[in-house]
């Protein structure tokens, strides 16, 4: 059997470091076909060498020069530089699956490249569905493209519905499904007992030190403010195709619970597992099949309690602005985005202070007006004027 050819955008970030771990288990089933990073040399020089790509892309291009310099005379390995190489990696004729795993707005357009190119695309970038939503979801319908979500979350969801509707990605009906709810679970952070008068002198050390996961920089900052929760209940409004009556969100602290799906005769349906990402992008890269992912399996004797209280909307006001977005429409969701990427480098750079991610967040959003996009051009263009407008409010606070 032909290996499945595999890009990885993104591919020396945790999610891609993940991905490549889970090819190595497998190298039979899967090749490499290229990787994907910004301008991180070090890490991308030994993946290289180990998994030997085709291509890969170095979004700088100082980086990919290096890159170049630095590669073993043996490897075949072209280099190449720049976004648009992004996209030549994703749609290529010879690739079979893509892991969408760039952090960020970066990660939409050759993400969006891969769907309408048809292939199976292994969604871990939120920021596509936040960005794009409807857009993102008819290119998918047009293309034939799969769309299988990794984020722990909306895998765990996807691995509890039918198979009629794991084939409906976006566009299924959850009354037809006889679903009553979704319930997307979330630790609540390394915050979450911490007496909110201290919140604002949190340091960015503090926000990154996740109780029971091993995330970047940027994803655990949004972990602490719970906007991550936030973006994962925009994009779970997608590709469940939800109403606002069909989506909540729990606080769930040990991370044991991925989500749940509650069904109208009562029954309520949950994935459970170790947090190891792997586990998720193992089941999507083997899909519909299982294969092993190199997580162990839970003991259950050694799971002292499992806990659900409903989030505290006062203590991350970031949750609650994320789920008025959504439901706002496409630019309240792609302003939310744009601004919180901009907050959250002020912040890990000592710009602003913790709390002032959500003033940030709210001031914005109360200054922008509801508008329709025609097309992801479009979506981008209004991303790039919001990221100017935080930039300016930024200065104006910091």
């Amino acid at each position: 059997m032909k290996p499945q050819q595999l890009t990885i955008l993104g591919a020396t970030g945790s999610i891609g470091i993940s991905t490549l771990d889970v090819v190595n288990r497998h190298p039979q089933q899967f090749s490499v076909f290229a990787l994907t990073a910004a301008s991180n040399v070090e890490a991308m020089l030994p993946l290289c060498i180990r998994h030997q790509p085709e291509f890969v892309v170095m979004v700088d291009e100082t980086a990919a020069r290096q890159l170049r310099a630095q590669l073993p005379a043996h490897l075949s390995t072209q280099v190449l530089a720049g976004s648009q190489a992004l996209c030549e990696v994703s749609e290529a004729a010879q690739v079979d699956q893509v892991m969408a795993a760039i952090v960020g707005a970066a990660g939409l357009p050759p993400t969006l490249a891969a769907v309408k190119a048809g292939k199976r695309v292994l969604l871990a970038n939120k920021e596509a569905l936040v960005m794009s939503g409807q857009l993102f979801i008819d290119e998918v319908v047009k293309s034939g493209a799969q769309l299988l979500p990794v984020d722990s979350e909306h895998n765990a969801i996807f691995q509890c519905l039918s198979a009629a509707a794991q084939a409906e990605v976006g566009t299924m009906s959850l009354v037809d499904e006889g679903i009553s709810k979704i319930l997307l679970t979330g630790s609540g952070g390394p915050f979450l007992d911490l007496p909110l008068a201290q919140l604002e002198q949190q340091t960015p050390q503090a926000a990154c030190k996740h109780p029971n996961w091993s995330m970047g920089q940027k994803i655990s900052v949004d972990s602490a403010t719970m906007l991550n929760k936030g973006l994962e209940y925009i994009e779970a409004r997608w590709l469940f195709n939800c109403q606002q009556a069909q989506l909540d969100v729990l606080i769930h602290p040990q991370s044991i619970i991925h989500s749940m799906v509650q069904y109208a005769d009562g029954s309520v349906l949950a994935q459970m597992g170790q947090a190891d990402m792997r586990t998720p992008i193992a089941h999507c890269m083997h899909y519909p099949q299982r294969a092993a992912s190199g997580v162990e399996a839970l003991d259950f004797t050694r799971i002292a309690e499992l806990t659900f209280v409903a989030p505290d909307l006062q203590r991350f006001p970031c949750l609650r602005l994320a789920q008025q977005a959504c439901w706002a429409g496409q630019a309240a969701t792609t302003a939310l985005n744009a601004t919180n990427e901009i907050a959250v480098a002020a912040f890990l750079n000592n710009d602003i202070r913790f709390t002032q991610i959500a003033e940030m967040c709210d001031r914005i959003l109360q200054s922008i007006t509801p508008r329709d996009f025609g097309d992801i051009d479009a979506i981008i263009e209004f991303d790039q004027q919001v990221r100017v407008q935080a930039r300016d409010l930024i200065r104006a606070v910091a």
